[in-house]
Order: C-alpha cells, then sequence, then structure tokens
C-alpha cells in the first residue's frame, strides 16, 4: 500500500508505501478507534442508567420507610388511647366492684346471716381436684369485648342487689314498725285490762293497760320502732311517762317509770330501752303501766304482747 501526501502551499508531494504489518496497524487504528469509543459510551451510559435505578431504589425504599414510620406512629398513639380508655374503664368497674362489695355486706348485715357466711371482703373460695389439661389451642381475649361483658354483668348484679335491698329494707321497716312482745326484757304480769278493784280508792274502775311488776330499775322497752311524742311526768297519776307513735294510728304508753331515756322527737327502735321501771305516780311498787292506742281508742294490750313477730 502507498500512501500519497500533498502539500497544497508548496504543490509538492510525497508519497509512504506501507508494509503488511504497516497497513495492520494503521487498520486497527481506523477500525478500533470508533469500536472503542462505542464501547467506552456503552459503558458510561450503562455506568449512568445503573445510578439512575440505584437513586430512584433508594428513593422509593426512604418513602417507604418514611410512610410505615408514620403509620407506625399513628398506631401507637391509637395504642395509647385504647390502653388508657381500658384503664379508666377498669378502674370504673373495680369502683362499682367495691360498691357491690360494701351493698352485699350491708345486706349480709340486714339478712342477720352468720359471721363468715358470706364474706364480701374475701374472693370466692373454689376447688376441685387434679385433672387432666386439655390440648386447646390458644387464642389472644378481645379485652375491650371481655370489659363490656364484665360491665354488664356488673349492671345485672347492682340491680338484683339494689331490689334485694330495698325488699329486706321494707322488711326490716315492717318489722321494726309491727307492734309485738313486752315492754320489759324481765318480770311478770301483775294486773290485767278491764274492769278491776282500784288499790287506792277500793272501788270498781277500768284499767287501760296492763301491768308488768319487775326489778325497780330495770328497762322498760319499745315493742315496735317509732317515734317519741311524749316523754315526761304526767299529772293524772301516770307519774313518769314515755308515748311512742308507731305509725298507721298505733301508740303505746309505759307509765310509772323511774327515769325517762328518751325525749320527744327521738326515733326509737323495737327492744330498744326507753325508760326504767320505777313506781313514781299512782303506784304501789315498781312496775310499768303498759298501754295501746289505736287511732285515739285504747285497747287491750294482750292481743299485742302475745303477738309473734314477722
Amino acid at each position: 500500500m502507498k500512501v500519497i501526501l500533498i502539500n497544497r502551499k508548496h504543490g509538492g508531494s510525497r508519497s509512504i508505501e506501507l508494509g503488511r504489518w504497516s497497513r495492520a496497524l494503521v487498520s486497527l487504528c481506523c477500525l478500533g478507534l470508533p469500536l472503542g469509543l462505542v464501547a467506552l459510551g456503552y459503558l458510561v451510559g450503562q455506568e449512568s442508567q445503573a445510578r439512575d435505578i440505584r437513586d430512584a431504589s433508594l428513593d422509593t425504599l426512604q418513602d417507604e420507610l418514611a410512610s410505615q414510620s408514620t403509620e407506625l406512629d399513628s398506631l401507637r398513639l391509637e395504642a395509647e388511647r385504647k390502653l388508657q380508655a381500658m384503664t379508666m374503664n377498669l378502674a370504673e368497674l373495680q369502683a362499682r366492684m367495691t360498691r357491690l362489695d360494701a351493698l352485699g355486706e350491708h345486706l349480709t348485715a340486714m339478712a342477720n346471716l352468720q359471721d363468715g357466711e358470706f364474706d364480701f371482703g374475701q374472693p370466692p373460695a373454689i376447688g376441685g381436684p387434679l385433672a387432666g389439661e386439655f390440648s386447646v389451642e390458644y387464642l389472644a381475649p378481645d379485652l375491650t369485648g371481655e370489659l363490656q361483658s364484665f360491665a354488664d354483668k356488673l349492671n345485672q348484679r347492682e340491680q338484683q342487689l339494689e331490689i334485694l335491698e330495698s325488699l329486706l329494707t321494707h322488711r326490716k321497716l315492717d318489722e321494726q314498725a309491727w307492734v309485738s312482745g313486752r315492754p320489759v326484757e324481765k318480770g311478770w304480769i301483775s294486773s290485767g285490762f278491764g274492769v278491776r278493784t282500784d288499790p287506792f280508792t277500793g272501788k270498781r274502775a277500768a284499767h287501760y293497760g296492763i301491768d308488768f311488776a319487775g326489778k325497780p330499775g330495770s328497762s322498760v322497752i319499745a315493742v315496735a320502732g317509732g317515734v317519741v311524742t311524749f316523754a315526761g311526768k304526767d299529772g293524772s297519776g301516770y307519774g313518769k311517762m314515755v308515748e311512742v307513735s308507731h305509725g298507721d294510728g298505733l301508740l303505746t304508753r309505759y307509765a310509772h317509770n323511774q327515769e325517762n331515756l328518751v325525749q320527744p322527737g327521738d326515733v326509737v327502735r323495737k327492744g330498744q330501752p326507753v325508760a326504767l321501771m320505777g313506781s313514781s305516780g299512782r303506784a304501789t311498787g315498781p312496775h310499768v303501766h303498759f298501754e295501746v292506742y289505736k287511732h285515739g281508742r285504747p285497747v287491750d294490750p294482750s292481743s299485742y304482747v302475745h303477738r309473734t313477730r314477722r
């Protein structure tokens, strides 16, 4: 191969003859340079594309992490709110349970149950023989549902206990207002109701009560619950006397007392001492003159003395 070089400025030319190896080197240079440039461009493009893909992937991961972090914060706040609500609900249930225990103890006392038969201050006694275990799949309980179910049961128990308390209260009130029994803890009947010989005049006279003789200073007790309407010294021969109104038109009198233990307006209970036995007024010895009035008229106390309790 011959290469001719022409010089335009001087108009001359110069020829160079290339050998076989020279021609191969020139050909390699002419063909390899473009191919090298193409290969280099390809490699640079691949690197740039890979870098863009990596950058896009990192951006996507960062966005996902940010989204998951926000969602996690939201879930955490929601869990804290639910836990706070459940804690408040549990505190309310515990307060209601304490109230039910107090109400149960009150009802136990009202019903005159033996000590220890119903002890609301202790958990219920349970037990049983050792038995084999069951292979049961454990499921996490729905705490919110369990608390609501427990609250519903508490509502039912509260209503039942309140109804029972109301019934027992009315029964106690009825028992308190039920006029029955003797006005003394110890003593004997020394004079009955009706016409008798007056111990001071010796003449026949009406006796509107029953006399219970006994030891001076012994207790005179109310035969029913009520309100004291009179407590003082009577000028018609009763001496120191106590009157108790029991409602429904019933009134009882306790006369000839050594000392009155109550004042007008006091509320007394059945069996409560209202006076001490004495011989004040027209009396021949220590005793209590017991009278019963119904709607303002004296009646024979015997039917009330021998009356059985409800």
